[in-house]
């Protein structure tokens, strides 16, 4: 455990008085030692309705084919896509906030990390499903994978469709494989807990051994910061190749080499804006907001707000290229996109990815829960539009205008989607149900250090710099888990 002090400037990570590692362990583990409360039910009732209209949906595509779906001669890719691209962007920042964070040595990821994680792993079932789904043959989901030579191989193998699934299923095993490496001594705690009987041998069988001794420590931090290692190329990789299966097309809109780049930068954006979706939630539902404080949330705020900004610049440069480019054709698509048929979806795309973001300049916006909560909604509103502004606004007007036309999505394009939904918070739900939803093992190695009430210890020694105190004092005043009347009589 680190013994160092730490600056009496820095935020703490921490708060409440008095916490001890016992503290820490009651209070995470307690949603997950006791029934669930009624907030809970509610939310998994909701969920697994939204799931049941997954089933539905996604049954009736299976049983009838893609002619379910509002796609028609001109508009081959509409909901399905933009759904897979969405899900696949909100799984980057659970390995960004657990990967290249831990690489930095950033300690606030500590308290969000596990949550993010699960929430990657989710968002990417939910991608997968789509891969599967817009086959029209899922069935034949097995010509994807390395075949014997006496198979028939159908596949394109330069297709980038192809790239898709070796980069997403190799994102997703590695995620899991982390998420779980970093869940090991959080079960054995819950195993040491339990009472003997079922419950205590099925996360006994989970823990796989752990005994906590410190060749268990030593290896469990070697093999976390090797995953870390293989793991942060993917944020980069994952996304670039999903965007590959539009820049390397010929479609005017597609054909741009921006699209790597500019698909990360959304990705983390829309991936950020829904970790403080469930966070939020989380945190006030099952009483962590020690745990999980407003420095956590501004830090977040401020990642949003800069990949917002990395977005807006890459919309700009995209516009400037076509123009650039003297392409009529490239030049049409964007103008098509702003004042075409779908200029409402273009306008809503440019409100909530670019200028709500830019709020978050306002530090009393930025530290507020319920509009952060709000706002990163909008956003993963807006990344949606974005998705489908790219795909269907490129697609709708051909070369040819005798091709042109409006696509309408089914009933069943809009329950794939909204059942997704439910499917995703369905999982998240049974997740913070059973397993911890912030690392406690993480957590406590702050709490010597980082914690609030050991740089009120620093504080109560007196040999602190006066200015140094009243700036720490001034930035509690934003936390809404601090009792500020400690720190009334600090001279």
């Amino acid at each position: 455990m680190a013994s160092h002090s730490e600056s009496i400037i820095r935020e703490p990570l921490i708060t409440g008085k008095n916490i001890t590692y016992a503290q820490i362990t009651n209070e995470v583990l307690l949603p997950v030692e006791n029934k669930p409360n009624k907030a809970w039910w509610i939310g998994f009732t909701v969920a697994s309705l939204g799931a049941m209209l997954w089933v539905v949906s996604i049954s009736l595509t299976f049983w009838y084919g893609l002619g379910e779906w509002g796609l028609n001669k001109t508009v081959g890719w509409a909901w399905d896509i933009t759904g897979f691209v969405w899900w696949v962007g909100i799984g980057h920042a659970g390995t960004l906030i657990s990967a290249v964070l831990l690489l930095f040595r950033q300690n606030w990821r500590n308290s969000i990390n596990r949550s993010a994680e699960a929430m990657t792993i989710f968002a990417v079932v939910c991608a997968a499903t789509y891969i599967v789904a817009h086959m029209g043959r899922p069935w034949l989901a097995y010509f994807t994978l390395p075949l014997p030579n006496q198979y028939v191989l159908w596949v394109n193998w330069n297709s980038a469709l192809m790239m898709d699934v070796f980069a997403i299923s190799t994102y997703f095993s590695v995620s899991l494989v982390f998420w779980y490496t970093g869940l090991l001594p959080d079960i054995a705690s819950i195993r040491d807990r339990a009472v003997p009987g079922l419950r205590r041998r099925i996360y006994s069988i989970l823990s796989f051994g752990w005994t906590g001794s410190v060749k268990t420590w030593q290896r469990f931090e070697t093999v976390s910061l090797i995953l870390a290692g293989i793991s942060t190329p993917l944020v980069l990789s994952v996304h670039t190749i999903v965007s590959f299966d539009f820049a390397t097309s010929l479609e005017p809109g597609w054909h741009t080499t921006i699209f790597p780049p500019y698909f990360v930068a959304g990705a983390i954006f829309s991936g950020f804006a829904m970790v403080q979706t469930l966070l939020l939630v989380t945190r006030k539902v099952l009483g962590l907001e020690n745990y999980i404080t407003m420095f956590h949330i501004e830090s977040m705020n401020k990642i949003i707000t800069l990949t917002g900004s990395i977005v807006g610049v890459a919309y700009i440069t995209e516009f400037f290229i076509a123009w650039y480019s003297g392409v009529e054709y490239e030049q049409y698509a964007f103008i098509n996109r702003a004042t075409g048929p779908y200029w409402w979806a273009y306008w809503s795309m440019m409100s909530c990815n670019v200028i709500s973001p830019q709020l978050f300049w306002f530090k009393k916006l930025r530290t507020s829960i319920p509009f952060s909560w709000a706002l990163s909604i909008v956003v993963n509103i807006g990344m949606w539009f974005e998705r489908f502004v790219i795909i269907v606004t490129s697609l709708h007007r051909d070369y040819i205008p005798s091709s042109w036309v409006m696509f309408y999505p089914s009933w069943v394009d809009v329950g794939v989607f909204v059942g997704s939904i439910g499917l995703f918070f369905t999982m998240f739900l049974l997740f913070i149900r059973f397993l911890p939803s912030v690392a406690m093992a993480e957590v406590k190695l702050l709490l010597k250090t980082s914690s609030e009430q050991a740089k009120k210890k620093l504080i109560d020694g007196g040999h602190l710099d006066p200015e140094h105190v009243k700036d720490y004092t001034d930035a509690l005043k934003k936390y809404d888990s601090v009792d500020l009347a400690d720190y009334e009589t600090i001279k």
